[in-house]
């Protein structure tokens, strides 16, 4: 049996990492066969901390998130190893009646399409205040007043007149901020915001990331960014894991990982980025596709792709070697990396 600590999330001084995912493995069993889609996977987050969390569509971002909210789809997924703490408590072997006081209070998800995530046919205060129906046992008056409160907290304007119009009635941006309201609304110590730039023009993801590192600083909750953009998390990130096949390939904070990556999936990440200084010359692409979960490479997973491969590259899986401090390479030959070397 395990054991809660006191209160809906366990709230108080806690002098350790809020959130440690160690060693996770996630499959999903399809009638093609099993998808490993989560390999390993090892991070932690404190309170006040960004951690961003990047790679490709399948690197197994989002699926990691989903299994420390609890809401991946069992089956066909299936959490095959690994923990996930919260304030020390493995939440994977909570009944599903206290993972639920954990969920939205303890740690909360913005998720990657708002307007598929909004139910169409409620207005959005609606859906706002059910937070506080449901977890807080609020009157439909005093929940609706609190939706109205957190609409004007993340920046909504005219909130007290808009609570009543639909998701449809809102601009891609503003639903962004209403899902970002239902995220915070019951003040959460972990957010994970999951793409939540995505389909959105710079101008308004710059307001998107604003909002969110307003928020965390109000608050000292810990952020947890997924995204596949490294331009969006260059300002508002501590540290960040890169992810490939299920696995994380590279850790670092995040100026030195900007710096000097250590991994070659990374350097052709920040390669590919859009520079002014090289306008007019061909935009670098990593060549090749995402590993097929259904049938992983054999040894390093990028190896299939990576300018620096070797024949040990396609049998040995490289281990996350120690660079210093918390910086840590998924390659064989990541000092080569460093260097600039092949």
């Amino acid at each position: 049996m395990v054991e809660v600590l006191s209160g809906p999330t366990g709230r108080g001084s806690y002098s350790g990492a809020l959130l440690e995912v160690e060693n996770l493995h996630v499959e999903f069993h399809t009638r093609q066969g099993v998808a490993k889609a989560v390999n390993g996977v090892t991070y932690s987050v404190n309170p006040g901390e960004t951690l961003a969390v990047l790679g490709e569509s399948g690197s197994g971002k989002s699926v990691t998130a989903q299994t420390i909210m609890g809401i991946l789809d069992m089956p066909p997924g299936k959490v095959t190893g690994g923990e996930i703490r919260f304030r020390g408590v493995d939440i994977l072997k909570l009944p599903e009646e206290q993972r639920r006081r954990i969920r939205g209070e303890g740690i909360s998800m913005v998720f990657q399409d708002a307007l598929s995530a909004l139910n169409p046919v409620f207005p959005v205060g609606w859906q706002i205040a059910e937070m506080f129906r449901i977890h807080r046992g609020s009157s439909r008056s005093d929940a609706k007043k609190k939706a109205v409160e957190l609409m004007d907290r993340v920046r909504i304007p005219g909130a007290r007149d808009r609570v009543n119009d639909f998701p449809h009635q809102f601009s891609g941006g503003m639903r962004q901020r209403i899902m970002i309201a239902m995220a915070i609304a019951l003040d959460p110590e972990i957010l994970i915001a999951d793409e939540p730039t995505t389909a959105l023009d710079v101008t308004v993801q710059a307001q998107i990331m604003g909002l969110l590192a307003d928020l965390q600083r109000d608050s000292n909750m810990g952020l947890i960014l997924i995204t596949h953009d490294l331009g969006v998390v260059a300002d508002v990130a501590d540290k960040i894991a890169v992810m490939y096949g299920g696995r994380i390939v590279e850790t670092a904070p995040v100026h030195d990982l900007y710096r000097t990556p250590a991994h070659p999936y990374t350097k052709g990440l920040l390669e590919s980025i859009p520079r002014v200084d090289l306008k007019g010359q061909e935009l670098y692409a990593i060549k090749g596709m995402p590993p097929n979960l259904l049938e992983m490479p054999s040894g390093c997973a990028f190896h299939p792709r990576c300018p620096y491969r070797r024949e040990d590259c396609a049998t040995a899986v490289p281990p996350l070697y120690p660079i210093s401090g918390t910086r840590g390479s998924a390659c064989h030959y990541w000092r080569e990396v460093v260097d600039g070397s092949r």
